[in-house]
């Protein structure tokens, strides 16, 4: 294990973006050379940590706001934590981005069309047919980011590429060797 600093990689995109391939495959590589990485995943966090909470802008917010204190914590204690969080609102990215230390804005640039062609589970159709309320994309707005740290366009270019420019900007940082 080295020793290393904790910073808090934040993917933010649209579903289907790709946030969660790519934060699975950046976590991979991190564990591989030997660093502490955890990964915090939408889906996951809300199976397993706060069912409580639903998709209203009050419990989006809630739901980032509780992400961020674990981030926070994890970070602060020398993990690398690789989140993947559609966080719609920028306002909720950059409340998070007060409360992290070392916190990378990671823009999952994707047209809408190719996210619905990625859409396994069918949920754009399902929010179109109006079946999904407060659907991101379709009948929620997503406010893209301003000034990401890095952006990424995960519509043209690979994974692996993707993956490597997010390596590339840890060891610019000095945060990887």
């Amino acid at each position: 294990m080295h020793m290393q600093k904790g910073f808090v990689l934040w993917l933010t995109g649209l579903s289907g973006s790709g946030k969660t391939t790519l934060g699975d495959r950046v976590e991979e590589e991190l564990k591989q050379r030997g660093y502490l990485a955890e990964r915090l995943d939408g889906d996951l966090v809300r199976k397993h940590l706060w069912k409580d909470l639903g998709f209203t802008k009050e419990d989006r917010d809630e739901h980032i706001r509780r992400v961020g204190f674990l981030a926070a914590l994890l970070s602060r204690n020398g993990v690398g934590v690789i989140a993947s969080f559609i966080s719609p609102y920028r306002a909720q990215r950059e409340g998070v981005r007060k409360e992290v230390q070392n916190f990378i804005e990671v823009f999952c640039s994707c047209s809408l069309e190719v996210c619905k062609q990625r859409d396994k589970k069918g949920l754009y159709k399902k929010a179109e047919r109006g079946e999904i309320p407060n659907f991101t994309g379709v009948s929620d707005p997503y406010e893209f980011p301003e000034n990401p740290n890095i952006e990424l366009h995960t519509d043209t270019a690979s994974i692996e590429e993707n993956k490597q420019k997010i390596l590339d900007y840890l060891k610019g940082h000095g945060y990887i060797r």
